[in-house]
């Protein structure tokens, strides 16, 4: 753990596996919720001074820290392959976008800008300030264990917030590696904090319970930001919550099919599925079916399973022995209530990866709204395909979930994509996209799949309070 600017060991700790092969690859301090508290109170003393110090000072530094990340992209890749499972070429991209909100949020602490407001009387003034909320708590999760930290801790230290962490228990080697690069670049003792646990509960609990806290960011399962929801509520604590997805890929007969195809399998099998902005419903209109269907087979049956270290790997392995049975039990079900089996549907024993969690990539057509794979969140390699004939239909069905964070288009008619756009209950909607993110746009959800926004200009706001000053003269 990192604490008060110190590393911090115990006797009391817990393993970290690779995903892909089941080793044992590091043991890891098991931080407790007293733990966390103490990490609470180091990090509100180091508040005043942190929010006291000048945007340029602060900008330098988590400039510094994009400098060092970039130098270490391999390093940190190679790392989060080992500890994540995801392909080495992936994890390198993960990296990039890592450094990219150290740098974006290096040059937003410069561009916190307040407001005069004009007053009705002659004798009044109005002025109008940004300041840091103060301390913020901040849980990450294992699918991006590296640009999920810098989304957080990036725009949190540019507006003058110190931080307390707990990553993912998953992943906790990628937070440690971040840290030290912060450290490096010379964030100050106490700014920034960070606990690892096995248990993330009692540490949830402290980050909700304790008044020191004032900001709460998670990015998690919906279930779970509920909970800390609730939880901080009882102190009116500001939160931002980015969660699950059930994310629309919807393909209309004036686009090309096999061009579209082609677009789904590089989304649907990043990261094996295991991202919240995975198309988890993919509609097709009726009349070009056969030719997307016949696209998407043959880039999944290409795939690649194993080791992401290994050239020409394409399919990580999947997080635990749990993402295994919850993604198989929904293919089952489709395929018991009459989905077709185009490929895939089983997990992968051969070649030694009986000693990870890999599940073939998997194909279904002829999905419906009675099966599972329809109404849950799959987070996996499975492309479950739904046939539509008009707009109004696919866009009723496409709104008809909780969720509402990523969305997908693919049409050539600018009238048509322009309606979607508007029409669809989505924080996030690409047309002809398959990847509408950036550090420098603004992330988020509608419905249950989360509050506020990160990355962007919107990104640092979540962190700051505005505060008036009405002054007689």
């Amino acid at each position: 753990m990192y604490i008060n600017g110190e590393w911090i060991k115990s006797d009391k700790t817990f393993s970290v596996f690779n995903p892909a092969n089941g080793e044992q690859i590091a043991e890891v301090t098991d931080g407790s919720k007293a733990d966390a508290a103490r990490a609470i109170d180091i990090a509100a003393d180091a508040f005043p001074n942190w929010s006291a110090s000048t945007s340029y000072e602060r900008s330098a530094k988590l400039y510094q820290a994009y400098k060092l990340m970039t130098e270490r992209q391999t390093e940190l890749a190679e790392l989060m392959t080992k500890e994540q499972g995801k392909p080495l070429k992936a994890a390198m991209n993960e990296v990039k976008y890592a450094a990219d909100f150290l740098l974006w949020f290096a040059e937003e602490a410069k561009r916190v800008y307040g407001e005069t407001i004009p007053s009705a009387r002659s004798d009044q003034r109005f002025l109008v300030r940004k300041q840091a909320v103060g301390v913020v708590a901040a849980v990450t999760p294992w699918n991006y264990p590296v640009s999920m930290i810098t989304r957080k801790v990036a725009p949190a230290l540019a507006a003058g917030c110190t931080i307390v962490l707990k990553p993912a228990e998953s992943t906790p080697l990628c937070a440690i590696a971040v840290f030290k690069i912060l450290e490096e670049a010379g964030i100050p003792a106490g700014v920034i904090n960070l606990i690892t646990a096995s248990n993330p509960k009692p540490i949830g609990e402290e980050f909700c319970t304790n008044p020191k806290v004032r900001k709460l960011t998670f990015t998690g399962s919906t279930a779970v930001g509920k909970k800390l929801a609730q939880d901080a509520a009882s102190q009116l604590k500001r939160v931002s919550l980015e969660l699950g997805g059930h994310a629309p890929f919807i393909v209309f007969d004036d686009a090309d099919p096999v061009h579209a195809a082609k677009g789904v399998a590089l989304v649907k099998f990043l990261n094996s599925g295991q991202a919240c902005i995975s198309p988890n419903r993919i509609f097709v209109q009726r009349s070009i079916m056969e030719p997307f269907l016949i696209t998407l087979g043959e880039r999944i049956k290409k795939l690649k399973a194993g080791d992401g270290m290994q050239e020409g790997i394409t399919i990580g392995p999947l997080v635990n022995q749990q993402a295994i049975v919850k993604v198989d039990k929904q293919v089952q079900d489709a395929v018991k209530n009459g989905a077709t089996l185009h490929c895939g549907g089983q997990r992968l024993t051969d070649n030694n990866l009986d000693k990870g969690h890999f599940y073939a990539p998997t194909l279904l057509s002829e999905v419906t709204k009675d099966m599972l794979i329809y109404r849950e969140e799959t987070f996996g390699p499975v492309a479950p395909v739904i046939a539509f004939d008009t707009q109004e239909e696919v866009l009723a069905m496409a709104n008809d979930t909780h969720y509402g964070l990523a969305s997908y288009v693919y049409t050539r008619d600018l009238s048509r994509a322009l309606r979607m756009f508007e029409g669809l209950q989505f924080g996030i909607v690409g047309i002809n996209d398959i990847n509408p993110t950036s550090a420098a746009a603004p992330f988020g959800g509608m419905k249950e799949s989360g509050l506020g926004r990160e990355g962007a200009r919107e990104g640092i706001d979540e962190y700051l309070e505005t505060k008036l000053g009405g002054i007689s003269i």
